[in-house]
């Protein structure tokens, strides 16, 4: 695998979750692959999971690591080409990048929608540059529209807490009192439509996601309808993709809030969310204490799905 941007990038899903389970076993059974090797981690936004997931993967793999906050500490970046560079942005991407990847072997992004131009969001412009010009292997850590390493750990952790082969999934919108973007909803649902979940996607109106995403799902803008039977309840925000309202709050209606009395409509579902979560707003807190609650160990195989996709990209240096 060269590079690792969406769930097609993987090859084989089922090859793909056997191995996070052979790595969880004993994730250093293969610490000598990365020697000698150096992951480059850039963050254009802020990361907690990710950056720790991410750089301990690598340290299993017996890589070294390096982390560039590109917000602190270094030269802000111009990413538009035919600028006149007279503001606050003294160097441009496209010479930061290769520059960058000549300390490197592979380079992990996070970059997040901007929500000035939906086009340009969604032409992921920051992660295919990297791609285009940094000759090395890139991976994202999250970019405008996906965030493909949360959405392998969602995969993993229900496959390990599903009790029938065919679960039914219901990714929820919740509110929140600022505009996020739609990356980890997409990628949920890209990820989900792979398998063959019973996968049902519910929103208030306004809030439909990209159709290439949605795919094969249920859409139910009943939420209550949505949650009756369900065995995992996915629950995340997400602003307006439609225009002329792309990246707006059109609610904040907090009868969206995942509680105890719509889990009682599950089938004693397990409740999911990527983190960080606003307690009471996605969330009361009696649910996502409770012992239905696989949140903590949802962002442990952040780690896993981290390592499989690095020993990938390890793999494929080595063929070479």
């Amino acid at each position: 695998m060269r590079n690792f941007t969406c769930v097609q990038d993987l090859g084989d899903l089922n090859e793909a979750l056997q191995e996070a389970f052979e790595i969880k076993k004993d994730r250093f059974q293969f610490s000598t692959l990365g020697k000698n090797k150096t992951l480059l981690m850039i963050f254009f936004n802020s990361s907690l999971r990710t950056r720790l997931s991410t750089q301990k993967a690598a340290m299993n793999l017996g890589m070294n690591t390096m982390v560039l906050d590109v917000n602190q500490g270094a030269w802000k970046l111009e990413t538009e080409r035919g600028v006149i560079m007279d503001g606050d942005k003294p160097e441009h991407l496209l010479e930061a990048i290769p520059v960058m990847a000549s300390y490197c072997d592979v380079i992990g992004v996070r970059a997040f929608a901007l929500f000035e131009n939906r086009d340009e969001d969604y032409s992921e412009k920051i992660i295919n540059q990297f791609i285009q010009y940094s000759g090395r292997p890139v991976f994202s850590m999250e970019a405008a529209t996906r965030h493909p390493l949360q959405s392998f750990a969602d995969l993993i952790t229900i496959e390990e807490y599903k009790t029938t082969p065919r679960p039914k999934v219901v990714l929820t919108w919740a509110p929140h009192p600022k505009a996020l973007p739609q990356a980890v909803p997409n990628s949920f649902a890209e990820w989900m439509n792979a398998t063959d979940y019973d996968f049902v996607i519910t929103h208030p109106k306004g809030y439909e996601l990209d159709a290439q995403f949605v795919g094969n799902a249920t859409v139910e803008y009943d939420q209550a309808k949505a949650f009756e039977g369900a065995d995992f309840i996915y629950a995340k925000n997400w602003s307006a993709f439609q225009e002329p309202h792309y990246g707006e709050v059109l609610s904040t209606d907090r009868a969206w809030t995942v509680d105890t009395a719509k889990m009682a409509l599950t089938n004693n579902a397990h409740f999911m969310h990527c983190l960080p979560v606003r307690r009471n707003m996605i969330v009361t807190d009696d649910v996502i204490e409770s012992d239905r609650s696989i949140v903590i160990p949802e962002a442990a195989n952040r780690e896993i799905s981290a390592q499989v996709v690095l020993k990938k990209i390890l793999e494929g240096l080595d063929a070479k």
